[in-house]
This record gives structure tokens, sequence and C-alpha cells, in this order.
């Protein structure tokens, strides 16, 4: 969807399974065409933001398949704009949790994988449009990574990337997503990450243009950061701002007894719901809710002075889930009303609401209602 400023809005296809390439066609064709019906007007352009595993993406660059999705789009008044690189493997159906950062940045696997997008991204997007790819913030935390092989490969994606650009004439970009417990998180550790970054290069310059921050806003939500001091922040230190993940998160009050079996009932056995605590000015972190919920119902607990908790548990934006728990789409509001003062600062925005499958009945809908449901709620914050 084209909105002012020459920004573009799409929803991401990993809310639906699809690990194929074929899988990936149908799921556009079985619920992408019905929430364009939904919310465009007639002969409207509709922008895809577009999920491909590394299966799909092999996939896709063989034989004729890339041409015939190029014609496919163009049948149907599509384009695509941006790619959801994170997931490598399968993420529905199955055990995803922290394997979702696996291969990580420090493998030349992520690397080869991530080359392939930009390799497609650089062929589908529309001329005058930027092209994104969004990816992990490097790795997961608790992996250790080897640091110096994460910033070998991503320079070495830079410069694919600047050779793409060139050759395209396309603005090309890669996101780095932090997240709650990734290798970099929060404000300040996503910049002190891409200090480093730059500091290990002979070429600065290529990476500042060719790689930035995906924003999503339920991370930085969870994470008790302030949307607009963050932006800021990123803005003043030079770094890009590739795309945002407009995405809604779970919060509720330490001291209210009910909340912790309202919350537990998000517990479930495929994505990671990392768990962040804030009072007394620090932060406690845990890697997911059972975690979490053992050491908040310990007695010892209250001592620490903690007040407040927030969940990386993505539910739909316009949502707000029976109390005693609340969301933080506060934070997602005050991203769109950032957009409307700032408008230079990002032109791609894409709703990502995966966690469909997995949602309490109370807040799932059928999923193309649910989608353009979405839609609806952020237009209405423009």
């Amino acid at each position: 969807m084209h909105l002012d400023h020459n920004h573009h809005l799409s929803y991401c296809t990993n809310i639906h399974p699809a690990e194929t390439w074929a899988e990936t066609l149908g799921a556009l064709e079985d619920h992408t065409l019905k929430v364009r019906d939904e919310i465009t007007r007639e002969n409207e352009p509709y922008a895809i933001g577009l999920r491909l595993s590394a299966v799909a993406a092999r996939e896709l660059l063989e034989g004729d398949n890339l041409p015939l999705f190029k014609e496919w789009l163009s049948e149907h008044n599509c384009y695509v704009f941006t790619i959801n690189g994170f997931p490598y493997g399968s993420f529905h159906g199955t055990r995803v949790k922290e394997n979702v950062y696996r291969p990580d940045w420090s493998s030349p696997d992520r690397l080869f994988y991530t080359k392939q997008l930009f390799d497609i991204i650089s062929q589908l997007t529309p001329e005058g449009l930027e092209g994104s790819v969004s990816t992990l913030p490097g790795s997961f935390k608790s992996f250790g990574a080897d640091e110096s092989a994460i910033f070998k490969h991503l320079e070495a994606c830079a410069r694919h990337i600047e050779l793409l650009a060139d050759r395209t004439g396309r603005d090309l970009h890669l996101g780095l997503e932090p997240e709650p417990l990734g290798h970099f998180e929060h404000t300040s550790d996503t910049v002190a990450f891409f200090d480093r970054f730059l500091a290990s290069s002979d070429d600065p310059a290529l990476l500042l243009r060719r790689i930035g921050i995906n924003y999503d806003t339920c991370h930085f939500a969870v994470e008790f950061n302030d949307c607009h001091t963050a932006l800021d922040t990123f803005r003043k230190a030079g770094l890009r701002i590739s795309k945002v993940h407009l995405s809604n998160a779970l919060a509720f009050d330490l001291d209210t007894p009910s909340a912790l079996e309202a919350i537990s009932k998000f517990h479930e056995p495929t994505y990671l719901h990392q768990l962040i605590t804030s009072g007394n000015g620090t932060n406690l972190y845990f890697t997911d809710l059972p975690e979490a919920l053992a050491e908040i119902r310990n007695p010892a607990f209250k001592s620490q002075g903690q007040g407040e908790a927030r969940v990386h548990f993505h539910i739909p934006l316009y949502a707000e889930p029976e109390p005693p728990l609340r969301s933080t789409k506060d934070h997602v509001g005050d991203l769109l009303a950032y957009r409307n003062s700032h408008p230079e600062f990002c032109s791609h925005f894409e709703i990502e609401t995966y966690t469909w499958g997995v949602l309490p009945g109370d807040l799932q809908k059928p999923i193309v209602r649910q989608i353009a449901e979405e839609y609806r709620w952020v237009l209405t914050q423009l």
C-alpha cells in the first residue's frame, strides 16, 4: 500500500505457514490476494511484505520461477518492496524458540541466504522504490557468537548489496532487528554494536549506506525504551532505519496476583516469549515465560522492587487483552506519530503479527479479517 511521503505499508507473510516456494505462492493466492481485496481501492497497486525461507529463496532463483513470479505480481497488480529474512527455516508448527536465530551471522550459511534474498529483492523492487531485507541482530546473546565473524559476514553482505544497487539503480539495504536477548537488543546496546561494527571496517561509509536497523515496535516496547528517544538516538548516530515492524506486545503489573494466571495462558511451545520486568531503575531479563513465571512467583522476587512486566508475544495491533493484561500499542502509536512529524526517517512499514496460529481464542479472528483490521487500525493513526 502506497502511503503519503512515498512510504509503503505491507503485512509480513510470515504469518502464513510456508517453507517451499510452492507453499509461499499458494499462501499469497489463498490469503494475500483476499487481504488486498479487503483493504485496497480498485486498481490500486498492492504491496507485499514477502517472507522467504532458505528453501523458498533457493527455489525461487531456480529455472524461470522468478520471471514467472514477476508476471504473477503484474497480473495481480501487486509489488514487493521488502523481504523478511529473519527466520531461515521452519517457522510454524514446530519448536522454533531460539532456533529462529540459527544459523546466525557468524555462519557463512546466513550470509549466503541473505545474499540470495538481495538477488531476489533487487529484481522485484519497482523502479523508484527502495528495497529492504530484515534479519536477526547478529545472533542470540546466550550463543556467545564470535562477533568478529558477524562483522566479517555483514560487511561481505554489504559489498554484495552495493554491487546489486549499482547494477540495478535501486537503493537496497539490510535491517538488523534488535530483539530482547538478541546479540544486541535495546537502544544503547544497538548503538554500541554499530560503533564496534563501523570501527572494524576500512569502509564504514559503505556499512552505513547498506546496513541499518529494522525497528520492531513490540521489541522496543518490551525493552521499556521510549520510541521517540530511541529513533532520535539512532538518527543522531547516523544509523539508517531500514524498515519498521508494526507489532504489539503484552504488559501487566506485577502487584496484580491474577495477572500471572492470565499471562500463563500465553505460554505455548512454538515461539520464544522473552519477558522483561522493570522497577527501581533496573530491568530483569527472562528467556521465556515458564522461567519468568517461576522466578516471579518466588517470594524473594518481591524484594527486588520490580513493578511492571512486558512480554514478547505479538498480538494484533488493534487488540487490547482483557484486564489485568494490557497491550503496548501506545508504542506503535508513538512510532506512527513520529512518522507523521519526521517522514524522512523511514519509508518501509510492515505489520508483523506472525503469532496468529498460537493466539488464544479470544484474540484470534479469521486470518484475512484480522490482517485487514490491523491495516485499518494503522490507517486511522496516520
